[in-house]
């Protein structure tokens, strides 16, 4: 492999690993990932990769994962000069520069598919990526409107694991929701409300979306109108939720278990 020792730490090709923030992305789709586990996940994808930023000891430890694809730029740098060019500390050894996929059509999303409502914690689309990754559930819907899967904190907290999932980023939910339906997904909504059917007493068809809101807010009732079925989780009395991403994994584990 041929490495690029850094020598000058204006070069144009290192300037967006220190431009590109959580959710920001240039014209053509560009995204930086942090941390081995992350980037050797991604490596193991389709993904366009354009470079790497890392130390030596990387580049040893996982040279024959790094060869198997063509990447345009390896660049080696001690860890000091690699916070240096990022502008600050950082608690790895390796950084990649990559390109998002294409989203996914509705067209193309599989027969289970978790879907977001207004999420808006960067951290919560990770962790229920990764939960869904592990769970199977590889269609991944979100609204073009909140933090993006592919945004740094969603890529490290997912693992890597959002490059398993078909995503797909709806513009509106009562259109989209609608379009579902006459594909022939079933909607769960999952919510807490006086109608809401127990997930423990709950038999879901093969083809389904299962639907979480706003960590605060929950799901609105216009939404839920759409929607074919309200679930929630059984819970002692006195505590209304869970964190939307533990929602989630339980609900996803459940509905793969639990068919008619």
């Amino acid at each position: 492999m041929n490495y690029i020792p850094i020598t000058n730490l204006d070069l144009p090709s290192l300037q967006i690993y220190k431009q590109l923030r959580d959710n920001a992305f240039t014209q053509d789709n560009s995204f930086i990932a942090d941390s081995p586990k992350v980037i050797n996940k991604l490596l193991q994808s389709d993904l366009e990769i354009k470079s790497i930023l890392a130390t030596q000891e990387y580049y040893d430890e996982f040279s024959e994962l790094i060869s198997s694809k063509n990447i345009p730029q390896l660049f080696i740098a001690d860890k000091s000069l690699m916070q240096e060019i990022v502008g600050h500390k950082i608690h790895h050894n390796a950084m990649m520069h990559g390109i998002r996929p294409e989203p996914s059509s509705l067209n193309d999303l599989d027969d289970t598919i978790l879907m977001l409502d207004e999420i808006s914690s960067t951290e919560n689309i990770g962790s229920i990526a990764r939960s869904a990754a592990a769970l199977g559930v590889h269609s991944y819907l979100l609204p073009k409107q909140g933090p993006h899967p592919y945004g740094r904190r969603a890529l490290r907290v997912s693992m890597g694991h959002m490059s398993m999932l078909k995503t797909h980023m709806y513009e509106d939910i009562f259109s989209t929701l609608k379009a579902l339906k006459a594909e022939g997904y079933t909607i769960f909504a999952a919510e807490v409300t006086k109608d809401a059917i127990e997930l423990s007493k709950l038999k879901v068809p093969s083809k389904w979306v299962l639907l979480m809101g706003h960590e605060g807010k929950g799901i609105s009732k216009e939404v839920l109108e759409l929607c074919d079925t309200v679930v929630r989780i059984e819970m002692i009395e006195g505590i209304k939720s869970f964190n939307v991403g533990v929602a989630a994994s339980i609900m996803m584990y459940n509905f793969k278990h639990n068919l008619c």
